[in-house]
């Protein structure tokens, strides 16, 4: 939660007015360098916006995201949980130095809400491509996005503000 690009981002999105919470994976609280299985995070995931939306979040509409693999879970679980717009950072596409490995560009291709990918343009991960919903920001470095700072956070700021106002005309409907 303390990454420097998650901070970042969270100082753009307050600055926009938006409320926001870090959520920390539960497999880091316990101290685990591997993840659970994906339906365990996604299910996890879930139960923390579920506890958010009933209490601090009650009433405001929910944007999404996270980095690498929290983007994934962001993606996965996009619909279930009511997601406005999804916000992924360093999103892992595929497995690096495994050709044969598979691409998880379903998980992006799946979400049907507004998506930002800031991706590094060395991100060993791979680069996904622009689609219908998805907008790609390549930014200067590789996975881990801490070369060019003000470059992460000035994609997520010309982003937010049209998924806002998407959202405030949506609301007004």
């Amino acid at each position: 939660m303390a990454s420097p690009d998650l901070v970042a981002v969270t100082d753009v999105a307050r600055a926009e007015g938006v409320s926001v919470a870090l959520v920390e994976q539960p497999y880091r609280v316990a101290g685990r360098r591997s993840p659970a299985p994906a339906r365990q995070l996604d299910a996890n995931w879930s139960a923390a916006i579920d506890y958010l939306l009933a209490g601090e979040l009650r009433g405001l509409p929910l944007l999404v995201g996270g980095r690498s693999l929290g983007a994934r879970v962001a993606c996965r679980t996009a619909e279930a949980t009511g997601a406005l717009a999804v916000l992924c950072l360093a999103f892992p596409l595929r497995a690096p130095g495994r050709a044969s490995a598979a691409s998880r560009l379903d998980e992006l291709d799946a979400v049907t809400v507004p998506v930002l990918v800031v991706q590094g343009e060395r991100d060993p991960f791979g680069m996904p491509a622009m689609a219908e919903h998805r907008t790609v920001v390549q930014v200067p470095g590789d996975h881990g996005l801490k070369t060019d700072l003000e470059a992460v956070a000035n994609a997520v700021r010309s982003w937010l503000p049209s998924v806002l106002a998407q959202i405030a005309q949506t609301a007004s409907r």
